[in-house]
């Protein structure tokens, strides 16, 4: 494991281009799972996660029949939320879709400029499966790609900033002043997008 990968600390794009693509997808998987579930009880059953999944490998995730996903459905081993798995196989398909374009998922992550974030969300979003909400910003966080969370905390922050009008979930609009307030803030302090980000919750009384 490379340094900060895992830990939520920022890799450079040199180090975000030397992970395996299939501990993206990994990461990915990990998140989705996580996602409305006790984490402490997927990090316990990982280690059979990995090989149920033949360790994420993309190409084989990406081939997994209907029967597979069913078999899978079943695994004792693993938690067995049908809907979840089945993005083990949408995902594997979309690293492999990138990979077409980019050689490696790793380099399109890699090179995603750090000033379009937003837009690094939007596209796992439209094109990953349950990649929406905060789950894209995790994952990112996760795998070590520096990226802002918009945590509870983080919207009140920027709705007090007069950033955003209110600290519900951002549309489209808010989203790119959002976006446009990291990139002032980052300039100004040389400050990473998670550093700031952590800044901004611990600013509020919870």
């Amino acid at each position: 494991m490379l340094t900060g990968q895992g830990t939520g600390i920022a890799l450079s794009p040199a180090e975000l281009r030397a992970i395996p693509d299939d501990r993206y997808l990994a990461e990915m998987t990990k998140c989705i799972f996580r996602s409305g579930f006790v984490w402490k009880i997927i990090e316990n059953k990982w280690p059979d996660f990995e090989r149920a999944f033949s360790y994420f490998d993309t190409m084989s995730c990406a081939m997994l029949s209907d029967e597979d996903l069913e078999v899978l459905a079943q695994d004792a081993r693993i938690v067995r939320n049908a809907i979840k798995i089945r993005t083990v196989r949408d995902n594997g398909q979309f690293i492999q879709g990138i990979r077409k374009d980019h050689q490696r998922f790793a380099y399109w992550i890699a090179d995603w400029p750090a000033s379009d974030i937003i837009g690094l969300w939007t596209a796992l979003k439209r094109d990953g499966s349950r990649l929406g909400g905060n789950t894209s910003g995790y994952f990112l966080r996760f795998i070590g790609k520096d990226t802002f969370l918009l945590s509870r905390d983080v919207m009140s922050a920027l709705q007090r900033e007069g950033i955003v009008e209110h600290a519900r979930s951002p549309g489209k609009k808010a989203l790119g002043q959002i976006q446009s307030a990291f990139n002032t803030w980052q300039s100004e302090s040389g400050r990473s997008l998670a550093e700031i980000s952590r800044t901004l919750a611990y600013s509020v009384d919870s």
